[in-house]
């Protein structure tokens, strides 16, 4: 099992985001990615907020062993071409080590500020579907003619090629069953969602199926999974992420409850290896829920880690 950290580009400075990653790569973490929003989901939405493609490109020279990404990036901000350049330049400057992970886009507020279409959860989709054959053909094509409903390119070259052959890691972020799982077993190399282990297991069998319809081997894509760590035995803190977690996305208690990972370091342990058990081989923690604490990471990824590496 790996492990990584998903930070949010909002309350964190450029010198904090810098110093935080370093301080990851060199205490033994596998993997570091960003968020891809322009301001918060909240009733205030007023926060210094990177961006993040800009931000990654800087923390691929900024790191040398790190897997760096985006996690996820929402394929309604911009034109999937300009993401493929952007994404090939970034593994270059990386070498080699981007993971670029894209999702449909859900958050409203910055659609509407910013003036950019929100469609329906359908056509967001569809757009997904032809972002994946647009990135897939620029990158591993010498030109690349698309004839989509959505987007359409008429012997489109991208010079020079990604470093990572045939093509960049390609994540998808989402966990819908019918048609986003669909997606995952057709272009992804990695997928990834939120969910304790039965959840993670249920949904790894639909994609496996849906990977049998496509005749491809579902071994080929790698399942990680989101999770929030509290180093605690305080059953109070606990319950405070599974609060978080249900106000901020809205899930049941249920659901809250099984993406929290809270506890003695032994049952830390014995919870990723549920994960482990139901087919998850990475781990993403993100730094905004509860707020990061490098102490936390560093006790996390040396006395919990190792039992499940």
């Amino acid at each position: 099992m790996r492990f990584g950290l998903f930070t949010s580009t909002t309350g964190i400075a450029w010198p904090e985001l810098q110093s935080l990653w370093q301080h990851l790569e060199a205490t033994g973490w596998d993997a570091a990615c960003l968020t891809d929003h322009f301001m918060p989901n909240t009733r205030n939405p007023i926060d210094d907020t990177l961006e993040c493609w800009t931000a990654l490109s800087g923390m691929a020279v900024a790191t040398t062993r790190l897997r760096i990404g985006t996690l996820v990036s929402g394929n309604t901000y911009r034109h999937p071409a300009v993401v493929a350049k952007m994404a090939a330049t970034i593994d270059i400057m990386s070498g080699g080590r981007l993971i670029c992970g894209i999702g449909a886009a859900w958050q409203r507020n910055e659609h509407t500020a910013y003036g950019i279409p929100y469609y329906t959860v359908g056509e967001r989709l569809s757009r997904l579907e032809e972002a994946c054959q647009v990135l897939i053909g620029l990158w591993t094509q010498p030109s690349t003619t698309f004839e989509g409903t959505y987007y359409q390119l008429a012997n489109a070259p991208l010079f020079p090629k990604p470093v990572q052959q045939p093509h960049p890691e390609l994540l998808i972020g989402g966990g819908g069953e019918r048609r986003t799982l669909r997606i995952v077993a057709k272009y992804a190399n990695h997928w990834n969602t939120w969910g304790g282990p039965e959840t993670l297991r249920h949904k790894g069998e639909v994609l496996a199926k849906h990977c049998e319809a496509l005749g491809r081997d579902p071994a080929t894509i790698r399942h990680s999974a989101n999770m929030c760590m509290a180093m605690t035995e305080d059953p109070d803190v606990r319950d405070g992420l599974v609060r978080g977690l249900m106000q901020r996305f809205g899930r049941s208690e249920p659901e809250a409850r099984e993406t929290v990972l809270a506890g003695s370091v032994a049952q830390m342990q014995d919870a990723l290896g549920r994960m482990q058990a139901a087919g998850v081989e990475e781990i993403y923690i993100p730094t905004f829920l509860p707020a990061w604490n490098v102490e936390q990471f560093d006790r996390f990824i040396t006395e919990v880690a190792p039992a499940v590496r």
